[in-house]
């Protein structure tokens, strides 16, 4: 493999190495949905997990196998922003009746919506991951890494869809301005001590780009918001958009940035992925 063919930018200083993919035959049986593309593949399937496809933010540079998945939303009578679970169904898996959340179809997208898209990381052992599991759906503010959601929440607030009207002029320095107004925070972990980190932005390029590209993207985001379950899939850290300047120096500062082996994604380019979701404890 070409120093070319590799991810990890130059500037890292770090090994190289090869990544395993699933075999030919398996990634044959993936097809693209819309405009979405085959972005990686992982290994070894186990109970209660195994092969699947999810939608996810687009790695783009470093290490990372694959992007992270997309955590639909929903906007409440009030306002406030929710993190939509699938429908709790059951079903046989090697012979055995198993209880999963998954929504097939999801809003019209022809796409199956589930928790297995978040088994990863050792969230598959999360007790709030369970299907059936009481959680609440609100993104609820974490300690903030904005200036600006410091100064509005304390943590545990819900996310508010007021507190983002300055969207189209929001920028902290990093990058460009003008392209998106972000907050971090939490999701289903409000009584949990396994803390689910997710990742908010309202854009006027998520306003534009999910009507022109459809499917799951448009599924996925409301009124410019989109989210995703921020744990990078290289070892599990938990990146950041517009926190460091450093994103710039390996790629793009308008990018997702994990500072622990410089990943990048593009947090508006939203493909569809092939990985082996992690088996949730018995």
């Amino acid at each position: 493999m070409s120093e070319s063919d590799d991810k990890y930018p130059t500037e890292s200083g770090r090994r190289r190495f090869v990544k395993g993919v699933v075999g030919g035959a398996a990634l044959a049986g993936v097809g693209a949905a819309g405009s979405a593309t085959v972005n990686s593949a992982t290994t070894s399937p186990g109970a209660g997990g195994g092969p699947t496809q999810a939608y996810a933010i687009e790695n783009t540079a470093g290490p990372a196998p694959r992007g992270m998945p997309l955590i639909p939303i929903e906007i409440d009578s009030e306002g406030y922003l929710k993190g939509v679970w699938p429908d709790v169904q059951t079903t046989t898996q090697n012979g055995v009746e198993i209880e999963i959340a998954a929504t097939d179809n999801f809003r019209g997208s022809g796409v199956t919506y589930s928790s297995e898209w978040f088994q990863y990381c050792g969230v598959q052992s999360y007790p709030q991951l369970a299907p059936s599991a009481e959680a609440d759906n609100f993104f609820r503010s974490d300690s903030g890494a904005y200036s600006w959601q410091q100064e509005t929440y304390s943590a545990g607030d819900k996310l508010h869809v007021d507190d983002f009207s300055d969207y189209r002029e929001w920028g902290n320095g990093i990058g460009s301005p003008g392209i998106g107004k972000p907050a971090t925070g939490t999701w289903r972990s409000q009584d949990s001590e396994d803390t689910m980190p997710i990742q908010v932005i309202k854009s006027p390029v998520v306003e534009q780009k999910a009507p022109e590209i459809g499917g799951f993207f448009e599924a996925a985001t409301q009124d410019g918001f989109i989210a995703w379950l921020n744990k990078c899939t290289h070892f599990c850290c938990v990146p950041g958009w517009k926190q460091s300047a450093d994103a710039a120096k390996f790629g793009n500062a308008d990018h997702v940035y994990c500072q622990c082996h410089q990943s990048l994604y593009d947090p508006f380019t939203v493909v569809q992925t092939l990985f082996t979701a992690l088996p949730r404890p018995d």
